[in-house]
């Protein structure tokens, strides 16, 4: 899932880049509110992290602004205040949950899950190809009620496919939603499904993570083909 950080803080949004990322999100930031409102109407993101106090334009009208123009994405807003009414003035200019500034990154992460979840853009919160499932809150996978161990980006990777189970994903489209945009590289998916096949397919002598010539990878549910 790709993940836009709005903070004018450059060693706090590095510190929320560098653990996020290492959670299986793909993060993008902006270090003010005019460009991250451009990001946000124009990025494909499942939830925004927008800092208040930010140069340019503040958290409250970037938020009140992507309201009116009807995008729905959550929004976790952080902020230096801890008034209620500051508080309450972001929740009334349409932000989902707030956080108050000095955080705990556990609860930001917490926070972060828990938005998700509720978010019809991430529902259903467990996707299932035939007998694999991916619990996207707890990041668990299982095969046959097995479970099966992945790494945050692998699971980031087979959670796009089971999204689109049964359609052909392409590498630029993996590579946008399951890693951070400087780190861009095919190899780096190649490397993944590789591992997924191993780990999902071959130790269960299954074939359902499918190479589709000039096109991508499909995942698909493969119980009918075995013999």
């Amino acid at each position: 899932m790709r993940i836009l950080l709005v903070e004018d803080e450059t060693d706090l949004a590095e510190t929320l880049h560098t653990g996020l990322t290492a959670e299986g999100y793909a993060v993008d930031i902006a270090h003010d509110g005019r460009q991250g409102l451009w990001m946000a109407r124009t990025g494909e993101y499942a939830l925004i992290v927008l800092d208040l106090m930010l140069p340019g334009l503040n958290g409250y009208r970037v938020c009140a602004q992507l309201r009116r123009e009807g995008i729905t994405t959550p929004i976790l807003v952080l902020t230096a205040k801890d008034g209620e009414w500051d508080q309450a003035e972001a929740l009334d200019t349409g932000a989902d949950d707030y956080l108050t500034k000095p955080f705990s990154y556990v609860v930001l992460v917490a926070r972060l899950r828990a938005l998700l979840r509720r978010s019809p853009a991430s529902a259903p919160a467990v996707l299932a190809v035939g007998d694999l499932t991916l619990d996207v809150a707890s990041h668990t996978c299982r095969r046959a009620g097995t479970r099966v161990e992945l790494t945050p980006r692998e699971f980031a990777v087979l959670a796009v496919l089971a999204r689109r189970a049964g359609q052909a994903v392409s590498k630029t489209d993996l590579l946008h939603h399951a890693w951070p945009e400087e780190a861009w590289d095919p190899n780096l998916v190649e490397a993944r499904v590789s591992a997924l096949r191993r780990k999902i397919d071959t130790t269960f002598g299954r074939r359902s993570l499918q190479t589709v010539r000039g096109a991508g990878y499909r995942l698909v549910d493969d119980r009918e083909r075995r013999p």
